[in-house]
């Protein structure tokens, strides 16, 4: 496919460790990433959404052992829970990418030949602290000291430490390039987040990182295709993935149209292996840079980043649950996602985005307009006369969604389409058009700020939009095109309730 303007857009998840089923952290990143693939997709953009699984290492292996299953069995299922999860909140993904696949195998052992041809990858021996539940290891002033043993600064559980032969990645040659990407790039975006790589670098010398596992110790991986000894570290495996899904090794002419735009959505979590490790092995590997780096920050639930270790999940099941479908979750998740600070869910929060935003403002506006045409004017509304202040709401709040849209920031987007609905309603309740004789301009130009807001809201809350479009009559429209006019034709067929309130 052929976009319309001929732009590509490329948007990627991490790949997410398959050692327990999905929650709302996950649901938080790969929400906003196919709110923003959808979007692009209506502009008309060529666009491709990778997510996927990242199966191999310690973790996943001693996680198999207590399961009793061999480690490609238990990916194998986790990867199904994965996927199901994801069909239960309309997830539009292109592709979902495992690191077992056949094609990413090849990927690594092409990437790690490579570097260890032109010399950049040597072999040593290594000794740190380690949390396996991160696969990564801590230095002294990146781990906290809790009752005077060294703890994770992420999952608050003792590191362990490791002391093994290994094959390390000359990440110290890439210093003044790290420096320079990171100082004049425009990359990582929020920028504060550059700063802080940069400011890390500037503070102490860049070492050398670790990039394989002695096979009697992490046997479940890529082995080194020059060692058989050992296999391939699993953040190095993972970070491969987006070159796959690419089409790097596979589709030489799809994979130089695609990465250039390639867009990595990430938590502030795995920021460091996103910038300075990442950058410096794809020049490594002589390949250009990805488009962008964005990066959001946690939900915090009980004072603590949200995860299985910490104990304070929110499973995505309960969410769809009490919010009726995914439409419901996806909506609030995008309401509260924030690319510059933490955000402190709690049920209260959700609820009241949900009942005053989706049931309230949304749903209360289309069933009162929909059941007023059926009553009042036999379910069909015309007219070449538009309400001035509507009209200018509606225009403005098209331009603004599309300038927020295209600079990451969903949220604020969702908010204006909110405003538009909010004048709407002040509107209706004004001109109150149960009460006139002939009310078929004022409900022609509700049913205009309707489909309106079900264009904009589309990436984010596809049922709702699509069912609109059904029950009043209309198509989706692109939303960098809808507008607000005169002429059209609205053919009511029903008055839906789209969303019930729910109660504490």
């Amino acid at each position: 496919m052929v976009s319309e303007q001929g732009r590509v857009y490329y948007i990627t998840t991490p790949i997410y460790y398959p050692n327990a089923e999905p929650h709302l952290g996950h649901a938080y990143t790969t929400v906003f990433a196919d709110v923003m693939a959808r979007y692009h997709r209506m502009i008309g953009d060529e666009t491709f959404y990778l997510t996927g699984t990242d199966e191999h290492g310690l973790k996943l292996q001693q996680a198999a052992e207590r399961a009793g299953e061999h480690p490609k069995d238990f990916v194998d299922r986790m990867a199904e829970i994965y996927k199901r999860y994801w069909r239960m909140l309309d997830i539009s993904y292109d592709r979902f990418i495992r690191t077992t696949d056949d094609d990413h195998v090849r990927v690594v052992e092409h990437a790690i030949s490579e570097m260890h041809r032109k010399g950049l990858i040597y072999k040593g021996r290594y000794s740190g602290w380690y949390c396996v539940s991160c696969e990564k290891f801590y230095n002294a002033s990146e781990y906290l000291m809790i009752d005077g043993r060294p703890y994770c600064p992420i999952h608050r559980k003792p590191l362990e430490w490791v002391e093994e032969e290994t094959y390390y990645f000359k990440l110290s040659e890439f210093s003044d390039f790290l420096e320079k990407v990171l100082r004049d790039y425009d990359i990582v975006y929020p920028r504060h987040f550059a700063h802080e790589v940069l400011n890390k670098l500037r503070e102490s010398d860049l070492l050398d990182v670790s990039v394989a596992r002695p096979k009697e110790r992490v046997w479940w991986g890529v082995e080194v295709p020059f060692d058989r000894d050992f296999t391939v570290y699993v953040w190095f495996d993972a970070l491969l993935n987006y070159l796959t899904g690419a089409g790097f090794l596979t589709d030489g002419e799809r994979f130089r149209r695609y990465w250039p735009s390639a867009h990595h959505v990430i938590g502030k979590d795995i920021l460091w292996f996103h910038t300075a490790i990442w950058f410096a092995m794809l020049k490594a590997l002589d390949l250009p840079l990805p488009r962008k780096v964005l990066v959001h920050s946690f939900i915090i639930n009980k004072g603590l980043k949200m995860g299985k270790s910490a104990g304070n999940v929110v499973r995505i099941e309960d969410l769809i649950s009490r919010y009726q479908d995914s439409d419901g979750v996806r909506y609030i998740l995008t309401r509260i996602f924030n690319l510059g600070k933490d955000v402190e869910v709690s049920t209260s929060l959700l609820d009241s985005i949900y009942n005053s935003e989706l049931a309230d403002n949304l749903g209360n506006l289309v069933r009162r307009v929909a059941v007023l045409i059926r009553k009042k004017s036999s379910g069909e509304v015309t007219s070449e006369s538009l309400e001035p202040r509507l009209a200018a709401k509606a225009e403005e709040t098209i331009r603004k969604y599309n300038e927020l849209m295209s600079s990451y920031e969903v949220s604020r987007a969702a908010q204006a389409v909110m405003d538009l609905l909010r004048e709407a309603n002040a509107y209706i309740n004004e001109v109150r058009p149960w009460e006139a004789s002939d009310p078929e301009r004022a409900l022609y130009n509700l049913a205009e700020v309707i489909k309106v807001a079900a264009s904009l809201l589309a990436p984010i809350t596809p049922k709702t939009s699509q069912r609109l479009s059904s029950a009043l009559g209309f198509s989706i429209s692109n939303p960098s095109k809808v507008n607000f006019e005169g002429g059209s034709l609205y053919k009511v067929s029903e008055a839906p309730i789209l969303f019930r309130k729910v109660r504490g």
